[in-house]
């Protein structure tokens, strides 16, 4: 068996904090180009059109998302217009690609809702609802979304939150199998689509966070039988192993790890599959405790965390691998987007695997071998130098090892680039990423316990809450922190980037029309020019767009769908909800005339309760317990972006309940479980009073003065490291 990567002791380097500066760009909506004097790409460069459908996640098993429809290009775009539209019945995160077979269109909606429509019209067919408890909820770190279903042989397959996986009838609807490949009591959960490949049906799922053990699995789509199972992570040092890969894998981690953390490497998104070499590629998430001398004590590799992995798809036998972050403290998955092409390399045809996880390096690497080719900075850095091309190994910088200090990183946790697919167009060659930029403060939990079921990250939430009360949330400022970024692989730099005044990316769809479409964020959905990066349209949905766009032809008429509903880890965080976040697809076409939904603004809510005198302490005994058990949903802080309650304007009925909701679980059917089990009376009480304590707070003039500046959105932010 051949690796990528080998087994090699780390090396730490300089870091530097990084520093803001405010960059004032002439054009909201203007491209940054590398060099605007080279040829248009695109003039001279055949196209075929040979799919009316979208059949697969990605189109095609290589996962490139690019569109051979041409129909709709940089001239034509000017008179795209609305076709239909259909009411998902979702007031959460929509995060899925649409499948469209034979003109019907099959998508997903928050709570793993299953739905086919006329992909013409926008007529429902049938709709599957699979029942996900609510209380489930507490067990999805970053809401309770889905990304969509695969399709074979007249099935729909699709993960539910909970943890299933379920066959139905393409045609009806109907239940043909369920699966369960998760126990429902523990936090696992499935929000990534699964794959078919040859007759198995693959899956991962997530959890990582809450700490789990990671795997992914192969069922038969026929029967739901399972073939196989590849665990990411060892059970224990010394076994046993449930298949020989663990081996190698248990070698790299101490006898003392924190082994009842299950240690995390969930494979909770993406996938490829190269039928030519008969590999299944698979990206790996991060570690369970990411505070690595508690998880990991005196080092190690800790495979396979963080990794890509190449494997016999039958058999699920590892071929090679490579590690993007060994030891991985940052929560620098490599679950992103993965694509498979061809490229000229140095004077030769290479068939390439491109990924840019997490962690802000964009990577090249041989998919028959794992060879390393290239890996480049995409986006700021502060965590590593660089990547050693020889080593294959990131130099890591010391300062940013958080376990004994606190530390300013870059990329934050939601990386460089998240979940968010990137698409590749063979015609400009390049790579269209949505790309994320922002420092994150990670700070030491001196006394951290690992709890199950809860966010076991090692961080000090307490002293974070406190540090970001007065003075707003400075991690995620919403100015310039999105950009559509156009990376050459070949040549391993930006072609062109264009920055968004959003928090919140969305996926793209890149066209053989010479067009790149996506969510821009503030409610726009656009297209630009794949060549130079010029924004040539736009549609005002009022609604943010996360989910990936996709293109299909019926009846001789080219369309572009997407899924608008904003959530997720970016939703629910990094967004200012003014709106009713009604959920949403939409089909595009030219000469379209359907008039956009209406989006009607939320009602201000006001603090309901008179001003209490609240001991201090008891306010800090609030902060506290809120902090290890509620921002996830409820926002760091009380900083609440309206998609969840916001606590500090609950309303007077709430807060006559409030022990009931906190406690009894009444409102589990809704996704707020009860914490019962983890909290007492008094701890309910002060949760509250600090919530209490929060609603009437002034706002000194320093926080006043960064509040107008983050509100008014005003000018880009670039965070520089070196």
């Amino acid at each position: 068996m051949a690796f990528g990567l080998r087994v090699l002791p780390a090396t730490l380097c300089f870091h530097s904090i990084p520093t803001l500066l405010v960059v004032v760009v002439a054009a909201a909506y203007g491209a940054i180009a590398a060099d605007a004097t080279e040829p248009d790409p695109l003039a001279s460069t055949p196209f075929t059109t040979s799919s009316d459908d979208w059949p697969m996640h990605g189109l095609t098993a290589s996962e490139d998302r690019f569109s051979p429809l041409s129909e709709i290009d940089r001239v034509s775009v000017s008179e795209l217009g609305l076709a239909w539209s259909y009411a998902t019945g979702s007031d959460r995160g929509l995060e899925a690609t649409p499948l469209v077979i034979d003109g019907v269109l099959y998508a997903t909606a928050s709570w793993s809702i299953v739905f086919a429509l006329d992909a013409k019209t926008g007529r429902e067919l049938w709709r599957h609802d699979p029942k996900v408890p609510g209380w489930k909820a507490k067990h999805a770190c970053c809401d309770v979304v889905n990304r969509g279903v695969a399709h074979a042989k007249g099935r729909i397959y699709v993960g539910t939150i909970d943890g299933r996986l379920i066959a139905l009838d393409a045609k009806t609807g109907e239940l043909v199998w369920t699966v369960r490949t998760a126990e429902l009591s523990k936090p696992y959960t499935i929000t990534g689509a699964p794959r078919v490949v040859k007759d198995l049906v693959l899956i991962g799922n997530g959890g990582a966070d809450l700490g789990v053990r990671g795997y992914f699995s192969a069922y038969h789509a026929e029967t739901g039988k399972l073939a196989w199972r590849f665990y990411t992570v060892p059970a224990s040092k010394d076994g046993p192993h449930e298949h020989p890969e663990l081996i190698a894998a248990a070698k790299t981690w101490p006898a003392n790890s924190m082994w009842e953390s299950g240690l995390g490497g969930t494979a909770w998104d993406s996938m490829a599959f190269d039928p030519e070499l008969d590999l299944l590629y698979v990206g790996t998430g991060n570690s369970s405790v990411y505070d690595r001398e508690k998880r990991s004590p005196g080092g190690g590799d800790n495979l396979y965390l963080s990794s890509i992995l190449a494997l016999r798809p039958d058999t699920g036998e590892l071929v090679w691998y490579y590690q993007t972050t060994p030891g991985e403290q940052w929560d620098y998955t490599s679950t992103q987007h993965m694509i498979l092409a061809e490229l000229d390399w140095q004077g030769s045809k290479r068939k390439v695997l491109m990924q840019a996880p997490k962690n802000g390096f964009f990577y090249v690497l041989d998919r028959e071998t794992g060879e390393l080719l290239g890996a480049e900075k995409f986006v700021d850095v502060s965590w590593a130098s660089k990547v050693d091309l020889e080593s294959g190994r990131p130099v890591e910088r010391a300062e940013a090892s958080w376990s004994k200090h606190d530390a300013v990183v870059s990329p934050a946790p939601t990386g460089g680039h998240n979940w968010h697919p990137m698409s590749f167009h063979p015609g400009t060659g390049l790579v269209y990423i949505p790309a994320i930029s922002s420092p994150y403060a990670y700070l030491p939990n001196k006394t951290f316990r690992f709890r199950p079921g809860y966010w076991n990250t090692g961080e000090d939430f307490t002293r974070l809450a406190e540090s970001i009360e007065d003075y707003g949330d400075l991690r995620y400022l919403p100015c310039g922190l999105t950009r559509l970024i156009a990376w050459d692989p070949v040549r391993q730099t930006k072609a062109w980037e264009v920055r968004h005044d959003s928090g919140v990316p969305g996926g793209t769809l890149a066209t053989a029309g010479g067009l790149v479409f996506q969510g821009i964020g503030q409610g726009r959905f656009a297209a630009f020019d794949a060549a130079s990066g010029e924004l040539l349209w736009s549609s005002e949905i009022g609604i943010d767009v996360m989910a990936p766009p996709i293109s299909y032809r019926v009846g001789g008429v080219q369309y572009i769908a997407v899924l608008a509903g904003t959530g997720g880890s970016f939703g629910n965080h990094q967004s200012e909800f003014d709106h009713n976040n009604a959920g949403r697809l939409l089909s595009y076409k030219l000469g379209g005339k359907v008039a956009l939904p209406a989006v009607t603004l939320r009602p201000k809510r006001m603090v309901s309760r008179p001003r209490l005198e609240v001991p201090p302490d008891v306010v800090a005994r609030g902060r506290q317990v809120y902090s290890e058990n509620c921002f996830a949903c409820h926002g760091m802080g009380l900083h609440s972006s309206g998609l969840y309650p916001d606590l500090k304007t609950a309303s007077v009925k709430t807060h006559e309940q409030w022990d009931a909701i906190v406690l009894g679980g009444t409102r589990s059917h809704k996704g707020m479980p009860s914490f019962a089990e983890n909290l007492s009376l008094e701890d309910s009480r002060a949760i509250q009073a600090y919530a209490l304590d929060r609603a009437w707070h002034e706002p000194g003039l320093l926080e006043k003065l960064l509040g107008v500046l983050v509100d008014n959105a005003c000018v880009p932010v670039s965070w520089i490291t070196d």
